[in-house]
């Protein structure tokens, strides 16, 4: 054997006092560091497990735990992993909120006629139940719309500057579309509306009793012009006031 054949075979050998460490992750440590990392891989899953015990009984309902020892959970969870819902639910709805409106109708022949209040809230109810893919317009935009007005309006329906007017606009365009789509027979010259509010009721097995009859609040009766109409019937009435 030549050295040739002596320096292919050294080639397939570890080299000497290294050690075969081919495999990955703490194995491939040495013994002294593969323990400092056992004991740090401990230390954290105790932590863990403890933190979100504490996080659980800090949120969880009044319990003989947190009776006993709720100020050293408070002590562990303030002020850095304080915990609350405002993320999630910052006004948990507790009322089903309604839209109405009715109009004023020009026929014609001249004469006026008053609509009944319709629910705009319950026609969008109707469109998303039983759909697998609900509209998100269905879904929010009168919703949504309805709460910009009132959280930017007075008790009065005062506007609050700007956004107060914008708001308002918006909300005429939304029913003026939904009342397009009904075809009442003539011209809408001014809508009115109201909000219907009624409390959720108690679940069958709850002893609570809860009033779920109606609260309305009503707006002031809006003047329409030709802005808040959808663009053909905009066009349809610009041409008539020629």
């Amino acid at each position: 054997m030549d050295a040739h054949d002596d320096a292919g075979e050294s080639e397939g050998r570890p080299a000497p006092g290294r050690g075969d460490r081919s495999g990955a992750g703490i194995a491939s440590l040495s013994l002294p560091y593969q323990v400092v990392a056992a004991v740090a891989l401990a230390v954290v899953a105790v932590f863990a497990c403890v933190h979100l015990a504490m996080v659980f009984l800090h949120v969880a309902p009044s319990n003989t735990l947190t009776k006993q020892h709720g100020e050293a959970v408070d002590d562990w969870v303030y002020p850095e992993f304080e915990q609350n819902w405002k993320l999630f639910a910052p006004n948990p709805l507790q009322q089903n909120v309604a839209v109405q409106v009715r109009a004023q109708v020009a026929s014609a022949d001249g004469t006026r006629r008053t609509t009944d209040w319709i629910d705009l809230s319950a026609q969008d109810a109707r469109a998303i139940r039983g759909s697998l893919v609900p509209s998100h317009t269905e879904q929010n935009e009168l919703r949504r719309a309805w709460d910009f007005y009132q959280n930017s309006h007075t008790d009065d329906h005062r506007p609050n500057g700007l956004r107060g007017r914008l708001s308002e606009s918006y909300v005429r365009r939304i029913v003026m579309l939904r009342l397009d789509e009904r075809r009442l027979g003539g011209t809408v010259e001014r809508i009115q509306l109201r909000s219907a509010v009624r409390a959720v009721p108690a679940p069958p097995w709850s002893t609570e009793r809860i009033d779920t009859a109606p609260v309305h609040r009503e707006l002031p009766w809006w003047q329409i012009s030709a802005a808040d109409l959808p663009r053909g019937t905009q066009d349809d009435r610009t041409e008539a006031t020629r």
